[in-house]
């Protein structure tokens, strides 16, 4: 089984086989309220039980597709994407049970007179299933053209695990450059004959060398 499934993956079928279900149940009520309005064309209403059978076993391949479709992109979703996507997953099951059963239920009421009092009830839930429906096939519009399930926009988007966290959101500036301030070396220069000639030097120039003036009462001894 595993094998089957590993094949049919990357068929991306379920779009496909989507489309044949809303199609043929579509058609197989709006048939059978024809059919109703013009009891006379017993064609029609055989037309819409083999609609409805073929509908049925539609909406159970879409099921089973979607099934893996789902398994395949789970983890690529974000959480809004998921809730959608189990909402949907959920309709496709309930439907799938829903539309064998109604198809078990027509082929009663054309096949044995005692069911065709029950023809009435069963065009109100077809009618109702059918708009389950189209809701059901609105949420996966969503999940394609919202999210981007199952597209090539979701797989060259980031994981939501590495979204979710700001410190991992890619960064088209690239890496942040660090930078190393130099850290002055305090030296010391004491016991070296360069920094004592310095020292010595500057002290010559900088400091001034006193002149000292003879006195007057030096002046008059030595006359």
């Amino acid at each position: 089984m595993d094998a089957v499934v590993k094949f049919l993956q990357p068929l991306d079928l379920h779009p496909v086989v989507d489309h044949f279900s809303v199609a043929l149940l579509f058609v197989a009520v709006l048939i059978d309220l024809v059919a109703s309005a013009a009891p006379t064309r017993i064609w029609l209403r055989y037309s819409a039980v083999m609609l409805m059978i073929l509908g049925a076993i539609a909406a159970g391949a879409s099921f089973a597709t979607g099934d893996m479709e789902a398994d395949r992109i789970w983890n690529a979703l974000g959480q809004p994407a998921r809730e959608v996507l189990h909402r949907h997953a959920q309709l496709g099951e309930y439907l799938a049970i829903t539309f064998g059963i109604l198809a078990v239920w027509r082929i009663l009421i054309q096949s044995f007179g005692f069911m065709a009092g029950s023809r009435a009830i069963y065009l109100i839930v077809a009618i109702l299933a059918v708009v389950t429906l189209g809701y059901s096939a609105h949420l996966g519009g969503v999940l394609v053209y919202d999210y981007g399930a199952g597209t090539a926009l979701m797989a060259s988007a980031p994981v939501p695990a590495e979204a979710a966290s700001p410190a991992a959101e890619p960064s088209s500036a690239g890496p942040i450059p660090t930078v190393s301030v130099p850290t002055p070396v305090a030296t010391s220069t004491e016991g070296t004959p360069s920094a004592t000639a310095s020292a010595t030097s500057a002290g010559s120039i900088a400091t001034p060398v006193p002149t000292i003036a003879p006195s007057a009462s030096a002046t008059a001894a030595t006359m």
